[in-house]
Order: structure tokens, then C-alpha cells, then sequence
């Protein structure tokens, strides 16, 4: 329940945007790890994980100065699929880091790269696909919320990692080619 709350305040209440702040700007949440965040193991649930990473991907938008614009616009985030890989787990109480960057888009999903971190120990890190839908469910296109969160033209999408790209297309989030089937 904590994470949740946390959530709405970030998205609510967010952070003033940062002057300077560009898309492509790494932003940086510091979280500590609660004994809600623990599982029967004693250790970081895997859902936990996750939640942190919706509130530092709404603090990125503060960043930007987004929200209100997106609000405005009617447009809100929703994952299309995430991928974890965790090196070593999180313990109850310490301080974490977690770095948000924007990887790229394409005309379905923007990628963001999510990375946890205690002190220069890395601890996990999270690759998301992520879509906007307007209030009548339809997609927005990536390109136009990049404009949006820069009040402007979108820059070009960098490449994507390659590893980034293979994980699209396995998970089926990247776009793809629409292909034209002969009548009968």
C-alpha cells in the first residue's frame, strides 16, 4: 500500500521540472526499502520492484514538466511489457537509487531503461515498453507525446540497444511492417 501512495503523490503532486531537463536526461528517484516491500523471503518482492519503478517513471515526467501537459491533453501511460534481471537483492531500510532514461521509440512504444542501485552497487535493472492512450482508449504515438514533453518538435529517436530491439520484437511491442495479404 505504501508504493501506491507513493505512486499518487508522485503522479498528483509531481516534482517541479527540472530546468534544462531534456528527454533523453537520465532522472534519478531515491526510494527506501519498506517492510511492505518484503515478501515471505525477506526480501524485495518482485512486485515491489515494479511499483518503484511506476513511481520513477512518474517522476521523470516531473522532470520534464509533463504531466500537466499530458493531463491536459487527456493522455496517460500504461506498460506494454516490462523485462527484469535482478544481480543482487534489496535489504529492508537501505537507499536506493533508481535511474530512469528514456532508450528511444517507435511508432507503437517508447523504451525506458530502469536502474536500481545502492550506493555503486548495481541491483537490478528494467527495461519498459510503454504506451499512452488518450480518454477514448486510443493510442497516441510516441512522436507526439515526445512533443508534448518538449513543448516542441520531437527529436529523432536515437537506436535502439540491441539488445533493447531483440527483447521489442520477442515480446511482440515493437512495430512492425504492416504487411499487405493478395486478395483471393
Amino acid at each position: 500500500m505504501t508504493r501506491m501512495l507513493h505512486l499518487v503523490k508522485a503522479t498528483l503532486l509531481p516534482r517541479k521540472p527540472l530546468p534544462g531537463f531534456g528527454p533523453f536526461d537520465t532522472s534519478t528517484t531515491v526510494l527506501r526499502v519498506h517492510p511492505g516491500d518484503l515478501d515471505l523471503y525477506v526480501h524485495v518482492n518482485n512486485g515491489s520492484y515494479l511499483q518503484m519503478m511506476d513511481v520513477a517513471r512518474s517522476n521523470l515526467l516531473g522532470d520534464l514538466g509533463g504531466l500537466p501537459r499530458l493531463k491536459a491533453k487527456g493522455w496517460y501511460p500504461v506498460v506494454a511489457a516490462s523485462t527484469m534481471s535482478y544481480k543482487r537483492s534489496l535489504q529492508l531500510f537501505e537507499k536506493v537509487t533508481l535511474s530512469t532514461r528514456l532508450l528511444g521509440w517507435d511508432e507503437r512504444v517508447v523504451y525506458l531503461e530502469q536502474v536500481f542501485s545502492v550506493g555503486d552497487s548495481f541491483r537490478a535493472r528494467g527495461w519498459v515498453a510503454g504506451r499512452f492512450l488518450a480518454k477514448d482508449d486510443s493510442r497516441v504515438a510516441p512522436a507526439a507525446v515526445v512533443e508534448a514533453l518538449v513543448d516542441g518538435e520531437a527529436p529523432p529517436s536515437p537506436a535502439l540497444p540491441d539488445d533493447v530491439a531483440a527483447w521489442a520484437r520477442a515480446v511482440d511491442v515493437a512495430h512492425r511492417e504492416q504487411t499487405v495479404r493478395p486478395g483471393p
